[in-house]
């Protein structure tokens, strides 16, 4: 691995010891997660529920988005903060156009927010900022994202800085600032992809 893969991979992880998790397994089946919010960006209806998986990374239960909708989302109601990380498992399922599974942070509202996704169909990263309900591409990068399987997505933000890793390795490193400011953190899915999630980590940089 090269130091210009293990410097970011380091700094990622430095803010770990301050982590919240969410397993999702205190919460009811078939109903949606306590203390988040959910909807979805454009068209379409979102439908997230929490649901027993047996392969769920931490048993019993996992987060599961089975609506359709442009850009479904679910974000955590009491997490807010302008600079810091946050990480979840996914495992895609299905979807004709789509087989997606997304980290939001700096969440406003339902149209003003940053993305950063792994898509199965396309086996791709990508990272976008949604203004005004628009989502605009800030940058792709060609990386394996099997169906089926759970991948970890985690991304860490300061000022204008992002850092995107799937499974360990950084794909895209950039600066942006469209979104500023402190916002809430969740996950977030596309079109008709039907997508688990597990094991939501986040944290606020105070340092």
């Amino acid at each position: 691995m090269s130091a210009e893969t293990i410097a970011p991979l380091l700094m990622m992880a430095s803010l770990r010891a301050m982590a919240e998790t969410v397993s999702f397994d205190a919460d009811l089946v078939g109903t949606a997660p306590s203390g988040w919010i959910a909807g979805v960006t454009g068209r379409g209806a979102h439908r997230w529920t929490v649901e027993a998986d047996a392969s769920a990374l931490s048993k019993p239960n996992v987060l599961k988005q089975s609506g359709r909708g442009d850009f479904p989302w679910c974000v955590k109601n009491d997490a807010q903060f302008a600079d810091g990380y946050l990480e979840a498992k996914f495992k895609p399922i299905s979807g004709k156009q789509d087989q997606a599974g997304g980290v939001v942070w700096r969440w406003k509202d339902g149209d003003n927010y940053y993305v950063a996704r792994a898509n199965a169909l396309e086996n791709n990263v990508s990272l976008y900022y949604t203004q005004n309900g628009r989502r605009i591409t800030l940058k792709y990068v060609d990386a394996p994202v099997a169906k089926d399987r759970w991948h970890t997505l985690r991304v860490k933000f300061a000022g204008k800085r992002i850092l995107v890793a799937l499974d360990g390795k950084v794909y895209i490193e950039t600066e942006d600032e469209h979104i500023a400011g402190p916002g809430r953190v969740g996950v977030w899915t596309k079109a008709d992809s039907v997508t688990l999630f597990d094991d939501f980590v986040y944290g606020q940089n105070v340092t």
